[in-house]
């Protein structure tokens, strides 16, 4: 019974069970169709991890699926449920939990990012406009950042989520600036500090919202994901108390089609633990009556290109001995590597910046 259900929803998708192109599924556990009814996508990716099922092409798969809206069979399966509750009822990212994530995902070991992602270590989307290296996306990336901010020798900078540190020293040695950057995750601080020798940078273990001071612009990349929606304006309020008068502030963020009451059961369990992704309404309501917005840049279809390259990256690091992980551990990257990778090509997702002004920019802001 099971079994028909699922074969029927996949026929609509054109993905066929032990079929033979790229897309299509093959079950090596029967026992896979009770669980994916039950548990739905934390199901599916668990009996994944497990072996209980593979596919050649996952990228192409979730596209398929996410593009025949097949997800919708699942949202109240009772893991997507007890997050609902979670997201209504606790702030899943105050500042007692905000290390969480860092200890689950982040501190797992720089080996194994130095080998999946480019010599800056930039964790987040790639600029791909002119680029055909993950390397070049990477550096164009930060090149962006860099003109979007207008930025001048002697400024201050402020980097929220620093990661390892590739931005703030780029921006410090391209444009003679003064980086602060701040992480909550021991490992990236670390790194960061042993890659900034001799550049104007520091690097802080510290919470967005412990911290003081003025800056001349401020640079938010791949973090506001881990800020949840009952923070929002608490994270607003905050940039714009440290941000001058006349400053400007950057945010690059995935964002959701529509307001999300939870994140996938899967990826909070296996991947970013507390995040979820931003609407356009919840991020305006967050800047409405404290910043004028002066941009709002969207390129995700190139996070498909950025996350296809990591996958790759990954795979051939373990197979070089780059790093060492478990084959669970393996599958379970790949999983979230390639199912993300269908999920911005089939425009579920969008990658945004945004550039943000206290008053508005007295000559007008143009996008460099």
């Amino acid at each position: 019974m099971n079994e028909s259900v699922i074969k029927e929803m996949l026929a609509k998708i054109d993905v066929r069970i032990n079929g033979t192109r790229p897309w299509d599924i093959q079950v090596h556990d029967d026992r896979l169709w009770g669980r994916v009814i039950r548990q739905g996508s934390l199901g599916l990716g668990e009996a994944y991890m497990e072996g209980w099922w593979d596919c050649p092409a996952l990228d192409q798969f979730f596209c398929r699926v996410l593009r025949g809206d097949l997800e919708k069979h699942f949202r109240l399966t009772l893991p997507v449920l007890l997050g609902i509750a979670a997201y209504a009822l606790r702030n899943l990212q105050s500042v007692a939990r905000a290390r969480m994530v860092a200890r689950g995902h982040y501190d797992f070991g720089n080996d194994m990012f130095e080998a999946m992602l480019d010599p800056a270590m930039q964790y987040s989307c790639g600029y791909w406009e002119h680029a055909d290296t993950l390397e070049q996306a990477q550096l164009d990336k930060m090149e962006l950042i860099c003109r979007k901010l207008r930025l001048k020798p002697g400024m201050r900078v402020l980097d929220i989520g620093c990661g390892w540190g590739g931005l703030g020293s780029y921006m410090a040695k391209r444009s003679g600036v003064h980086v602060t950057g701040v992480t909550v995750s021991w490992a990236q601080a670390q790194y960061a500090e042993s890659r900034g020798q001799g550049l104007d940078v520091e690097w802080l273990l510290k919470d967005y919202r412990s911290l003081t001071g003025k800056y001349e612009r401020i640079v938010s990349v791949g973090m506001f994901e881990h800020v949840g929606h009952k923070n929002y304006t608490v994270f607003m309020e905050t940039a714009r108390n440290l941000l001058h008068e006349d400053g400007l502030f950057l945010l690059h963020t995935i964002g959701a089609n529509q307001k999300r009451l939870s994140v996938d059961p899967w990826i909070e369990k296996y991947i970013f633990r507390n995040g979820i992704l931003p609407s356009i309404g919840q991020i305006g309501d967050a800047v409405s009556g404290r910043f004028v917005m002066e941009d709002w840049h969207n390129f995700g279809v190139d996070y498909d290109k950025t996350l296809m390259a990591w996958a790759e990256n990954f795979s051939r690091g373990r197979e070089e001995g780059k790093f060492t992980c478990t084959d669970s551990m393996f599958r379970m990257f790949r999983y979230y590597l390639l199912s993300c990778a269908g999920a911005f090509r089939a425009r579920d997702l969008q990658l945004w910046q945004i550039v943000l002004s206290p008053h508005g920019v007295t000559d007008g802001y143009r996008r460099p």
